[in-house]
């Protein structure tokens, strides 16, 4: 059995010979016209290497850091647009074609274990000319050198100016570090200190002793104040009024005054009435001197008495003036009592404060020594970062003297002989041949593959298993016997070798769908595919089986193909087709060569397909046709051009999609598949037809089936 490549293979070359054998020809003459050229002029091969050196002696490390640098030169680099003008004005050659002619060969980074490392820069140049391709080599090599030693020196400088950029303002960033921490350690260093020596802390301890002797102190003058308290039974406030008042001449004089005057009224009081004018004087007398008693008490005390009130009358204060000079003298030694307390209390108050002060500035003792320690840190930064700078600033001058070109000549520049064969026809044309023929097979078999048409069977097989769709069957090719091309090959004989294929394909259908299927609907994707034939011969093998069956033509926008049957279409059937079809006596005609057979030719072309496909008059008409027959077939029109299967198939059971190797296109026949699928249209299944199967030899087969043209099958009806 043929593979299915080789016959969707053979199949292209039968459409396509002509465009391959014309790239097989079109190859053929090119490699004819390559071979017949004559033998180009000898090219010649110079070669030369460099490799990587080092100074004898090194007295810097920035020096040995620029020849480490100088050992990893790219070919871009040494193969730059500088080098390749500058050696093509000395030797007077295009820049471009040094370019193109030249290759170089640099060491890989990646070295293998157990290999050394190679230091060879290897350059190849070919040319017409050997002497001129030599001059070249020996130009473009000394041109590396001297770039090599340029980008070290390049380097150098770089990092000298660098340096000398960068230094200033590292020594600023030095001197405002060290500024800073000199002033921080004007204004801070001295608590610091303090704290670190103990002198901060004895400080607080000698404040807290100070207290303490204060507060014993003001314990003892509290003991002699009250004592002395207990002796006067008086307080302080009390004590100091009665001395200042007893020690004021003028209040004692006044109290004298007063005294006599009270001592003289008593004495008239007996003999004269209030109302005498000597009564009436020494009362005045006696109210005066009180005045001037309560005046003099409280300019002695001060402040109008405000800063230390008097009592509210005068006997109060002759009261309080009357002390004799043992009472005085312990009113004012409890007075300076209480003054000496005051002034203690005041020299607490301060001690408290200045410790509570000496605490607060040890608490911060910590982030001062923090705060000295960070800069102190930042300005050995500096310093380290300056030192650095002036050290590598001095290597780096030291190594202007040793920096040199990192490269030497390894080999000179030498001639390779030329190996070049010279090329022979006949294998010039033997290749040519072989490749015109692959080309022109690959040719044929890429237009193939283009079309995206199913090839053969068993493709459409494959594709069909896929999606699940069930093969009702494979049916053969038919040729047309009659001499109208446009007629539908059916088989009216009643010893067709074809009849058995299509009874498989009604016995398969009547198992898939059951005894419940009546109406089955013929589809397929687009035309020339053999729905028609199909539909046609299917009608003919349920007739042959004893089936009233019944054909009805649903295509009205394609003329009836009934002629292929022997049955003539009503030709006033497209001015009025409802009237048509709501006849039923008009429109269902007897095939006369089959009995049990019946068909309603299409009025089309009309218009408005969709519009009487709907309408009640087909409704009817179907209702009856399930009603009267056993088996009614619809022919369709393709999916690809209408939807009107999709119209006519609620009055069907099921579909059967048609496919044909050659003319099925492969993404139509998926999504008609997958639609119908998806819509739960009732897809019964598909059937293969104008296979390659075998028909049995009692009837000769006019055409061979794998040799039918495309020409001959578009003859065909609805296909």
């Amino acid at each position: 059995m043929t593979p299915p490549i080789v016959k969707r293979y053979l199949i292209a070359f039968e459409k396509y010979k002509w465009i391959g054998l014309a790239s097989f020809a079109l190859v053929v003459a090119g490699s004819t016209v390559v071979a017949t050229q004559p033998d180009p002029p000898p090219v010649y091969i110079v070669d030369g290497a460099l490799t990587y050196t080092r100074p004898p002696v090194s007295f810097s490390a920035t020096g040995t850091e620029i020849q480490q640098q100088g050992q990893a030169l790219s070919a871009q680099v040494l193969l730059s647009n500088q080098i390749i003008e500058a050696v093509a004005v000395k030797v007077n050659v295009k820049p471009e074609n040094i370019g193109k002619n030249v290759a170089i060969t640099v060491p890989t980074a990646e070295v293998k274990e157990g290999e050394t490392p190679s230091t060879l820069i290897e350059l190849k140049y070919k040319d017409n000319n050997a002497k001129l391709a030599q001059e070249i080599v020996e130009e473009l090599m000394l041109a590396m050198i001297k770039l090599s030693g340029e980008i070290n020196s390049g380097r150098l400088k770089a990092i000298i100016k660098k340096i000398n950029e960068r230094l200033p303002q590292a020594k600023l960033e030095l001197q405002a570090a060290e500024k800073k921490l000199e002033q921080y350690d004007r204004i801070e260093r001295p608590a610091i200190l303090a704290a670190e020596n103990g002198s901060l802390l004895g400080a607080v301890t000698n404040s807290q002793n100070q207290q303490r002797q204060i507060q014993l102190t003001i314990s003892g003058l509290d003991a002699q104040i009250l004592s002395l308290q207990d002796k006067l039974g008086l307080n302080v406030k009390q004590a100091s009024i009665s001395s200042a008042l007893s020690a004021d001449p003028i209040i004692a004089n006044l109290r004298a005054q007063i005294y006599q005057t009270e001592s003289q009224i008593a004495l008239l009081r007996k003999d004269l009435r209030p109302e005498h004018p000597t009564m009436i004087q020494l009362q005045r007398q006696k109210q005066a001197s009180e005045e001037l008693l309560q005046q003099r008490a409280s300019e002695v005390i001060g402040g109008s008495g405000i800063a230390a009130p008097l009592a509210g009358n005068v006997q109060d204060i002759r009261t309080q003036s009357n002390l004799d000079p043992a009472r005085q003298l312990l009113a004012n030694q409890m007075v300076a009592l209480q003054t000496q307390r005051e002034t203690l209390q005041q020299q607490l108050a301060q001690q408290m404060r200045e410790e509570v002060r000496l605490r607060r500035e040890y608490s911060l003792i910590p982030n001062k020594q923090l705060e000295r320690s960070r800069l102190e840190q930042e300005l050995g930064l500096k310093k380290a970062v300056y030192d650095q700078m002036q050290v590598k600033l001095t290597d780096a001058k030291t190594a202007e003297a040793e920096t040199v070109t990192s490269l030497s000549v390894a080999r000179p520049p030498t001639v390779l002989p030329n190996l070049t064969k010279p090329k022979s026809v006949p294998t010039t044309i033997a290749i040519g041949g072989f490749m015109g023929l692959v080309v022109g097979g690959g040719v044929v078999f890429l237009l193939g593959s283009l079309e995206g048409t199913f090839k053969t069977k068993e493709d459409i097989r494959e594709s069909l298993k896929q999606r699940e769709v069930a093969i009702l069957g494979e049916l053969p090719y038919m040729p047309i016997e009659s001499l109208d091309q446009a007629a539908v090959p059916v088989m009216l004989s009643l010893d067709s070798p074809y009849l058995e294929f299509y009874e498989k394909f009604r016995s398969n259908l009547r198992r898939i769908g059951g005894k419940n299927l009546k109406v089955v609907l013929i589809a397929s994707t687009s035309s020339s595919e053999g729905k028609t034939a199909s539909a046609y011969n299917l009608g003919i093998a349920s007739a042959r089986a004893g089936k009233r069956t019944l054909i009805i033509e649903t295509d009205l926008r394609s003329p009836s193909c009934c002629s292929s049957l022997k049955v003539t279409s009503d030709p006033d059937a497209t001015i009025e087709p409802l009237r048509y079809y709501a006849s039923l006596s008009d429109c269902i005609r007897l095939v006369p060569d089959v009995e049990n057979l019946y068909i309603i030719p299409s009025p089309g072309p009309v218009r408005q397909s969709a519009a009487i496909l709907e309408s009640s008059e087909i409704r009817r008409l179907m209702e009856d046709a399930r009603e009267r027959y056993d088996l009614v077939i619809l022919d369709t029109s393709p999916l690809s051009l209408s939807n009107d299967p999709l119209l006519i198939q609620p009055y069907s059971d099921g579909i059967v999609l048609v496919a044909r190797p050659h003319y099925t296109q492969e993404n139509m026949l998926g999504e008609a598949v997958d639609q119908l699928m998806e819509s739960e249209l009732g897809l019964l299944g598909a059937i293969i037809n104008a296979t390659d199967v075998i028909i049995t030899p009692s009837q000769p087969v006019l055409e061979s089936p794998n040799s039918s043209p495309p020409e001959t099958s578009e003859a065909e009806v609805s296909v």
